[in-house]
């Protein structure tokens, strides 16, 4: 049976103060419709994300959005072990300050080990000076979007149906963006996505055999720009905390860290 200690003796994911969780539940919302799983399914506050046609890590989890949803644990385990066996997919968690502390121990005294840490952050778009940014319309060719992004080594040529899907189901108004050489070589990419009043960045990719040139900067000041004529005050992202060149990137841009989530999986 499992069960639960109290007392806490590090600082944690879930460590935050609750007036702070309302922003954290704004964007988790945003974030699930503007990067859809083709399947979602709660059992109380937990919500389980499967895609069978792609792997990225955010389409195939749980994440717990209730601090104080706690209960039938066991029951609750062999049931996502049972769903996540039968996609193909290895059992994660998503962990963020809505997960319950206690939770986080319990994954900790079973083996559920850390493998990614992700840092969530924001910008105000109404004070951005966004005045070297290149108005770009978004790219139509859904396609030929994906085929750079593959030929950047951002997407997985056999993911390719499953990014297609993935942007089929989008809950809102996005735009991809890809600048180009003359000759066709792709420089970068990035899928910008507006729910109201806020606009998220995804997939921002940079030809490697061109970094450093600014283009990743450039593409990302349209995305935002494109965002701001449509209507959003604020922009957010997701970057893995150990990725420091984007990490500078977007600190250099104004934005700012709100919060952190780990990516957890069980080592036997």
């Amino acid at each position: 049976m499992i069960c639960f200690e109290s007392g806490r003796s590090v600082a944690r994911i879930t460590d935050i103060p609750p007036s702070g969780l309302p922003l954290v539940r704004q964007l988790e919302a945003i974030g699930a419709r503007s990067w859809p799983a083709s399947s979602t399914r709660f059992d109380g506050a937990w919500a389980t994300r499967l895609t069978a046609s792609h792997p990225s890590k955010r389409l195939n989890c749980v994440t717990p959005l209730d601090r104080v949803d706690l209960g039938d644990m066991d029951k609750r385990m062999a049931m996502i072990e049972r769903r996540f066996e039968s996609f193909g997919r290895p059992v994660t968690f998503r962990l963020s300050p809505l997960a319950s502390p206690d939770l986080e121990r319990l994954l900790d005294r079973e083996g559920w080990h850390v493998f990614d840490t992700t840092d969530v952050m924001m910008m105000d778009l109404t004070e951005a000076d966004l005045s070297s940014a290149l108005s770009q319309l978004p790219l139509a060719d859904r396609s030929k979007w994906i085929d750079q992004s593959i030929a950047m080594g951002g997407v997985g040529a056999d993911t390719k149906p499953g990014v297609a899907e993935l942007l089929g189901r989008i809950r809102g108004q996005y735009g991809l963006f890809l600048t180009e050489t003359k000759g066709g070589e792709p420089l970068a990419a990035v899928l910008a996505v507006r729910l109201g009043a806020v606009v998220g960045i995804f997939q921002m990719l940079s030809n490697p055999r061109q970094r450093r040139a600014g283009h990743a900067r450039q593409i990302l000041r349209s995305a935002l720009l494109w965002g701001r004529q449509a209507g959003a005050i604020r922009a957010w992202l997701q970057v893995a905390v150990e990725n420091e060149a984007a990490q500078a990137l977007y600190r250099s841009e104004g934005f700012q860290p709100v919060y952190r989530y780990d990516y957890r999986q069980k080592i036997d």
